[in-house]
């Protein structure tokens, strides 16, 4: 198991080593060295704790993708998760919100953090609606499925399954919530509620179009005899995923620093070892050998996109969130244990018809 986490742990040793020359440099005392470096380690724990279920969801798509794009996930997605999701995004949050060039916003982030931390802030309204919004289509979708035989919760899942066969059902029920949210909101916050959500719904169904003509296609070439390498399309999910799960993670982390630098090393460090968890999940088989796990992340996911909508109104600490969704995937886990024991290998087939 050790070696899926080899390239996280050198990374992260890397990340300490970055920090503790920004620390020194920055605060020329080894007191706020090591004060700079204990919110960077908190930062990484609060990442992995946060995201857990996306690591089981990113195993369930990669699960169906070829060893190479799993690779790349690994390489070229964890250059956007760090680079783009914690540098950029931030710094075109600030660039767009007040109006400057990414060099300006640049030099705010480092040279006026407090300044930063405000535009930021202020941009909360809209990431809760779109990332929300994204995050709920994910859960809902896995749950409003007819051709879904194993239940977890029993008493809600099968009856979202049949719901399912009423065409765009979860959809409907979002665009209900995102409404009733933006009644509790000042008029100027509830258009932007509500215009961020809807466009988190088109984004969704944008990445699953474009992931199904990238299907269809490979079959047609497929029929012709060609090899085909099949990955793009969750490549993009994957990735279209993983950022709207770091919307709550960028904020958030403003509540133990508004320093650029240090709030990248510190959630850089915490999604590597969720992508490591993510290729151990998939190489292990783990989410075969436990059939509510995956059950369990998505209620998480529906979880956190839940939360993420009424943050625009109500502040929820990130321990409330984390916390939830650490509940629901440890359940899922006990029952499918639990589920093993009463049914060994050699009954599994029988029990999965009969349960």
């Amino acid at each position: 198991m050790l070696r899926h986490y080899k390239g996280s742990v050198l990374f992260t040793l890397a990340c300490l080593l970055a920090a503790a020359g920004y620390g020194w440099s920055q605060t020329g005392t080894p007191g706020g060295t090591l004060s700079l470096l204990w919110i960077v380690v908190v930062l990484a724990v609060l990442e992995i704790s946060l995201s857990f279920d996306n690591a089981v969801v990113n195993a369930a798509v990669l699960e169906d993708m070829d060893p190479l794009w799993q690779k790349r996930f690994l390489t070229w997605g964890m250059v956007i998760a760090v680079f783009g999701m914690r540098i950029v995004f931030p710094l075109a949050i600030v660039a767009v919100a007040a109006g400057l060039g990414p060099v300006e916003a640049l030099n705010l982030s480092l040279n006026d953090p407090k300044r930063y931390e405000e535009i930021v802030s202020s941009a909360h309204v809209g990431i809760a609606g779109f990332g929300g919004a994204f995050l709920a289509m994910v859960g809902l979708s896995f749950f409003f499925d007819g051709e879904k035989e194993v239940h977890w919760i029993e008493w809600i899942e099968a009856r979202l399954s049949v719901i399912s066969n009423i065409k765009a059902a979860e959809i409907a029920l979002l665009l209900g919530a995102l409404y009733l949210i933006s009644l509790l909101l000042e008029p100027g916050d509830a258009l932007t509620f509500l215009a961020s959500g809807m466009l988190g719904i088109v984004t969704f169904i944008a990445v699953e179009a474009l992931g199904t003509v990238l299907e269809m296609r490979e079959k047609a070439l497929e029929l012709q005899g060609a090899v085909v390498r099949s990955g793009l399309g969750g490549f993009l999910y994957l990735n279209v995923l993983d950022a709207s799960f770091s919307f709550d993670g960028v904020i958030g982390a403003f509540a133990l620093s508004n320093n650029m630098i240090v709030i990248a090393l510190g959630l850089s460090i915490g999604a590597m070892f969720v992508r490591s968890m993510t290729i151990m999940l998939v190489k292990k088989g783990t989410l075969s050998e436990y059939r509510y796990l995956e059950h369990g992340a998505f209620w998480a996911i529906i979880a956190l996109g839940a939360i993420m909508l009424l943050s625009a109104r109500y502040h929820i600490p990130e321990t409330v969130t984390g916390l939830i969704g650490a509940v629901l995937i440890a359940a899922s886990l006990w029952w499918s244990v639990r589920h093993n024991r009463r049914f060994p290998d050699a009954e599994m087939d029988a029990a999965v018809r009969a349960d």
